[in-house]
């Protein structure tokens, strides 16, 4: 696998360069004044955008990615607004079984709402299927505005509306900072997400913790590679990501799929070396349960959409009995990836995602891996946190079964 991370110590040399040779010659006091008080960073657009170099209040368009660096680095307490309902709420589902049982899930959120709970107080000026309040974010008077495009509230990178939004974001002065989410790729892989990481780090002058945190998250992917590169393909599981979504199925689609153009195909095929079941293109793609059964994958990975969705409820729930004939049904297959509100692009937490699927894919290749104890060490690792927060954030993301022996699997 490739890193970019030397993207992070390239693009601030150059800066540090280039601004280096502003202050120098013929430059006038205006010019060394405002090299004093702005710094320049590279956006994802490519895009050089001046931003004060002491920043007290930042406002966001993420779902959890943006806030969650902002977290790690030590910077949340300049939050002022965001723009995700996403981060300010506590979830709650119900499933019940066949034969009458329920099972409750209470107190889920985003890692970055347990850890800042002043976030739902904070103003909200966009949100998924809702145009930015742009009264509402200039009367936070940031000192600057970081945006992420594939997140829901500014969801396709091309979509005449979130370009609209960045012109008018634009237009009223303040700085603004577009970052691009991995499914803002044709080929999606982790090194963009490490290029999001060192580009926020620019804009608070922390590049070396940022770059430490981006090379954390990458090592725990590249140990699941090394451990699955050399599985000879006739041996590799087809896995399925699965979005047990009751929209789709109030479309009249059983759930949605993820193709081979996306981020979780990545994560199955290039690091946890096995086939996407679904070997076509297509991003949240609602299918019907004849679909589903054709495709008959081996494994099946169900991720947050429109919901938690645990093992159980694709084993036990009355709407799934018409895919009990599944393999990955019958033979006890189904994993669950941690609860991740607003799932649409990948966060600081994705190398769990990668570890849930191959673990359930391989579990041969990672016996060695407790799964409840490394969760822990994840999450003080990208965030610094003692023992005893780590395990309310592993129960905040619903990961808790990897304790209690996962009494809702089977």
């Amino acid at each position: 696998m490739k890193s970019n991370l030397q993207y992070c110590v390239f693009v601030t040399v150059l800066l540090s360069v280039l601004l280096s040779a502003g202050c120098v010659g013929n430059a006038s006091e205006d010019s060394a004044v405002s090299h004093e008080k702005y710094r320049t960073v590279v956006d994802s657009r490519g895009v050089a955008v001046q931003v004060p170099i002491e920043i007290e209040k930042v406002a966001t368009i993420s779902d959890g990615m943006i806030e969650g660096v902002m977290t790690s680095i030590g910077v949340q307490d300049t939050l002022v607004g965001v723009g995700s309902s996403c981060l300010q709420r506590n979830f709650k589902y119900a499933y019940e079984t066949v034969g009458g049982e329920t099972f409750i899930y209470e107190d889920g959120m985003n890692p970055v709402t347990y850890l800042n709970p002043g976030i739902v107080d904070l103003p909200c000026f966009a949100k998924s299927g809702s145009a930015v309040n742009y009264e509402t974010l200039a009367s936070l008077d940031p000192d600057v505005v970081i945006v992420r495009l594939g997140s829901c509230s500014l969801r396709f990178i091309d979509d005449e509306s979130t370009q609209k939004s960045i012109e008018t974001i634009e237009s009223l002065g303040i700085p603004l900072v577009v970052l691009y989410g991995s499914n803002c790729y044709d080929d999606p892989d982790v090194t963009t997400i490490s290029d999001e990481i060192c580009i926020i780090g620019q804009v608070f002058g922390k590049e070396a913790e940022t770059t430490k945190l981006a090379g954390y998250l990458e090592s725990q992917t590249n140990l699941i590679n090394e451990r699955t590169k050399d599985i000879p393909d006739e041996e590799k599981p087809d896995v399925l990501i699965f979005g047990a979504s009751p929209k789709a199925r109030g479309d009249g689609g059983a759930g949605q799929i993820f193709g081979l153009d996306t981020i979780e195909s990545f994560f199955i095929q290039d690091i946890a070396h096995a086939k996407n079941g679904f070997q076509e293109s297509g991003y949240f793609k609602t299918v019907s349960a004849e679909h589903v059964l054709a495709l008959d994958p081996d494994v099946i990975v169900l991720c947050t959409a429109s919901g938690y969705h645990p093992p159980l409820e694709l084993y036990e729930a009355p709407y799934y009995q018409n895919l009990q004939e599944l393999s990955a049904v019958k033979n006890r297959r189904v994993v669950a990836l941690p609860w991740s509100p607003c799932n649409c692009a990948k966060r600081l937490e994705y190398p769990i995602d990668v570890m849930v699927i191959a673990k359930g894919t391989y579990p041969e290749h990672f016996e060695d891996i407790n799964l409840a104890e490394w969760l822990l060490d994840f999450y003080q690792n990208v965030y610094g946190v003692d023992r005893d927060t780590a395990k309310e954030l592993r129960s905040a993301q619903w990961m808790d079964w990897t304790v209690e022996g996962c009494p809702t699997c089977s």
